[in-house]
């Protein structure tokens, strides 16, 4: 039987840790993806262009970042990949403009 008044006194870092731990890793993904079809769909499916997918990418990165206080690795891996998606949109076309 369980002793009265030991209620409350478990140590639970490790657990908290964890749960905070799954839900940046949850705002990470979510958000890629987000900002993926927001690219591929304007892009691709409605036919905008690639730089307004790139900005709705950089606009949904932006935000998910500010909104949740995201650490500097987060950021880190948004502006490589501004940067690589910025230079494929201007190697892509230039490329294929070399081809035909």
């Amino acid at each position: 039987m369980a002793q009265s008044g030991a209620h409350g006194n478990m140590e639970i870092q490790d657990q908290r840790d964890t749960f905070n731990g799954f839900l940046a890793a949850s705002v990470w993904g979510c958000g890629l993806i987000a900002q993926g079809i927001a690219l591929f769909t304007l892009a691709f499916a409605i036919g905008d262009g690639w730089w307004a997918g790139m900005l709705a990418l950089v606009a949904i990165g932006a935000v998910v970042g500010f909104l949740f206080r995201m650490s500097g690795a987060y950021w880190a891996v948004q502006v490589a990949l501004w940067v690589l998606l910025g230079i494929g949109g201007m190697l892509v076309p230039a490329l294929s403009g070399m081809s035909g």
